[in-house]
């Protein structure tokens, strides 16, 4: 078999009704325009507030892909 590369992006979605979909917001954005998504891990949580209430959420996703050079 042969050696494999990923890339490792950092992606911010947010949500106005939970953590969960923010996460999905971000992972489903990247399926769009990049292939062979492998992994997505969930490394930051938080929120945005306004006048003291929750305004949105936000979850920071790293996501993995296969990386081809194009040789």
């Amino acid at each position: 078999m042969a050696e494999s590369v990923y890339k490792i992006i950092e992606l911010v979605g947010t949500s106005t009704e939970s953590w969960e979909k923010a996460a999905k917001a971000a992972v489903d954005r990247a399926s769009n325009s990049l292939r062979d998504l492998r992994i997505a891990e969930v490394v930051e949580l938080d929120l945005q507030l306004k006048d003291g209430s929750v305004e949105a959420y936000r979850a920071k996703v790293k996501v993995s892909f296969k990386y081809e050079s194009g040789d």
